[in-house]
């Protein structure tokens, strides 16, 4: 019996907040198939790599985002038979999220609203499916775990915080009942004894993120 041949690939799913806006890192096919249309920055593994060493590689070469310090976590694998033209080839995809990211050191690669690029159809292969994957996978952290502090300076304001959630989630948030939510979550914020006066207005206490890993209790998100 004939073993079937595989391909491998790596693709990435990385998140910032860029100008009050949910972004994903894009790279632009300037060769087929897809050629002109955005995909997600991705590669073949090599035979000597291990999948994380290979999504490390990627975010060098094709994020040229290679030092940047950013959280990354497997997503999910996609491997649908029909999923790339070219051959049969599984994608082990990551999600990857971190404040304020720089443009990238490559030319093909830029910063895209999320919610464009959900809307568009001129999509490589299937990842117009990863990053909705990815997005939704975001939102449904920011509920239950600390994650949305990963979109956060190392010390932030509640309101701050609170952006944070409304752009991830889409949806506004009342303050008060956000500081109350966030405030009295186990061991999730660490007030610094400072206070700022960067957001405008009275000085607002600054907190920095604690040690909690999940959040008790969640922060559900609105229900529509």
């Amino acid at each position: 019996m004939s073993v079937p041949r595989v391909a491998l690939t790596v693709d990435l799913v990385i998140l910032t907040v860029r100008e009050q806006r949910l972004c994903a890192l894009t790279w632009m096919r300037d060769s087929e198939p897809y050629r002109g249309c955005w995909s997600l920055p991705g590669g073949f593994i090599q035979l000597d790599e291990d999948l994380p060493v290979a999504a490390a590689r990627v975010m060098d070469e094709k994020a040229g985002l290679a030092d940047v310090r950013i959280h990354l976590e497997q997503l999910a694998t996609f491997g649908y038979p029909d999923r790339d033209p070219r051959q049969r080839v599984v994608s082990v995809t990551y999600l990857g999220l971190a404040p304020n990211l720089p443009a990238s050191s490559r030319a093909q690669v830029t910063w895209k609203p999320v919610d464009v690029l959900l809307a568009r159809e001129e999509n490589a292969f299937d990842h117009r499916r990863i990053l909705r994957d990815g997005v939704e996978r975001a939102r449904s952290k920011l509920e239950y775990t600390p994650l949305a502090a990963a979109f956060c300076p190392p010390e932030f304001t509640v309101a701050e915080l609170r952006r944070v959630y409304e752009i991830v989630w889409g949806t506004p948030l009342d303050p008060r009942n956000f500081h109350r939510k966030v405030t009295g979550a186990d061991r999730f914020l660490v007030p610094t004894g400072t206070t700022t006066t960067r957001d405008g207005g009275r000085p607002a206490r600054l907190f920095r993120r604690g040690g909690a890993v999940q959040l008790h209790p969640p922060m559900l998100r609105p229900s529509a």
